[in-house]
């Protein structure tokens, strides 16, 4: 493959393609952002199209899908949302074609009626619900189509999807607190750092000029100060435009998902929060598999789905206890040799395997550990409100004092 054969390959991975699709007598373009020819060909085959060109984005147009550019980000499609909905029109009577249609009818334009739009193409013609949604992998993880999956063959749809329901309201419940928990330390810090950034580059070169007529000596430690003040504002200009590029740069950073991934596992292997992670991946491990084994789901194959949940080693460990159950020995026995149960796990587990109610031990598990992170997430942000307060009171306060010195200096020698 030549050089240039090879860049375009990447450039159509890195940026995305378009695809002409067609259905019947339907002839359509689709765009798949962030995908090769081949990835997008298989998604389009899986929904029921048949492709019939391929064509690459360029950059520009491919920042624009993925909402980096001057337009504004399409809204993702909303999983949570949509399994609500659709549960209440199957609990209501309606069948599952009439329950989409109806769904599709009441959805607004962009990505809730595109999804919509291929999904009751799709079931219109006989396929199964399951294979719809498995083709649309950007929607709907693979742990919702295996539950939907299993579903179909008991005739249980609205079952699992009020498992899947619980499931994802208890997740965003304590994804919720945790945003709330950080926004008044972050607004304090916000803050904070303003009036700092004005005592130094307003208030401190005005006592700077004062101080120099005088043209008495000045305490080293205000004199560093003076300094940095001066410097602060005769090039106020500069320090505003690193400013703007430092908050570009870490909003180009944070859009990466590579560098963002990086500086959150950077972020939460911190001591202290590293524990409290690894028990929050092992509570949502727990919810995950209870909610694949309610769904009649092997267990083997269960731990197979859900391993993404899990940090790194955590994932390695899963591997080896998968190897291990499938060689017939016991789960409580396999979580707790690979360091994936704690203690509660390991005692609720147990009573599951003894009474074959492991699923809902599993779940009961879950819950322990969410009400556990969420007491400590409240006592923590209620430690770190004071301390950041703190934090920032005695820095304002030693900029005032190094400003005000040489003042106490002057007014001790009369």
């Amino acid at each position: 493959m030549s050089s240039m054969e090879v860049t375009s390959a990447k450039s159509i991975a890195a940026d995305g393609v378009r695809l002409k699709v067609s259905r019947g007598t339907t002839d359509v373009w689709h765009r798949y952002p962030g995908l090769s020819a081949a990835q997008a060909t298989v998604v389009a085959q899986r929904a029921g199209w048949r492709v019939l060109e391929t064509e690459a984005m360029p950059e520009a147009a491919a920042r624009m899908e993925r909402g980096l550019g001057l337009r504004v980000r399409t809204r993702r499609f909303q999983l949570l949302l949509f399994s609500q909905e659709l549960l209440t029109l199957l609990e209501a009577g309606l069948n599952l074609t009439e329950a989409l249609e109806t769904l599709k009818a009441k959805a607004r334009a962009g990505a809730e009626l595109g999804t919509l739009s291929q999904i009751v193409s799709a079931v219109r013609e006989g396929r199964p619900f399951s294979d719809v949604l498995q083709g649309m992998p950007h929607s709907f993880p693979e742990v919702y189509v295996a539950t939907v999956r299993a579903s179909e063959r008991t005739g249980t749809l609205p079952q699992a999807l009020q498992r899947f329901v619980a499931y994802q309201q208890q997740f965003d419940a304590l994804h919720r607190k945790v945003v709330s928990a950080a926004i008044y330390p972050a607004m304090l810090l916000v803050v904070g750092t303003l009036v700092v950034l004005f005592l130094l580059g307003f208030v401190v070169p005005r006592f700077a000029s004062v101080y120099e007529s005088s043209g008495r000596d000045i305490p080293a430690l205000s004199r560093a100060l003076l300094w940095l003040g001066r410097i602060l504002h005769e090039h106020a200009w500069l320090a505003f435009g690193c400013a703007v590029v430092g908050v570009a740069g870490s909003v180009t950073a944070w859009r990466s998902d590579q560098a963002r991934h990086r500086l959150v596992d950077m972020l939460l292997s911190l001591p202290g929060l590293r524990e409290r992670v690894a028990l929050f991946r092992l509570s949502r491990f727990y919810r995950a598999t209870s909610l694949l084994l309610a769904s009649g789901i092997a267990l083997p194959r269960a731990l197979g789905m859900v391993a993404g949940l899990l940090g790194g080693q955590q994932r390695v460990a899963l591997a080896l206890a998968k190897t291990q159950l499938e060689q017939g020995l016991p789960v409580s026995q396999t979580l707790v040799a690979n360091g994936l149960a704690s203690p509660v796990a390991e005692s609720l587990v147990r009573v599951g395997e003894r009474s074959g109610q492991l699923a809902q031990m599993l779940e009961r598990t879950a819950g322990f550990h969410d009400e556990e992170l969420a007491r400590w997430i409240d006592s923590a942000s209620r430690l770190m409100e004071p301390l950041l307060m703190l934090l920032i009171g005695l820095i304002i306060g030693t900029v005032v004092i190094l400003m005000y010195l040489p003042i106490f200096d002057l007014a001790g020698t009369f």
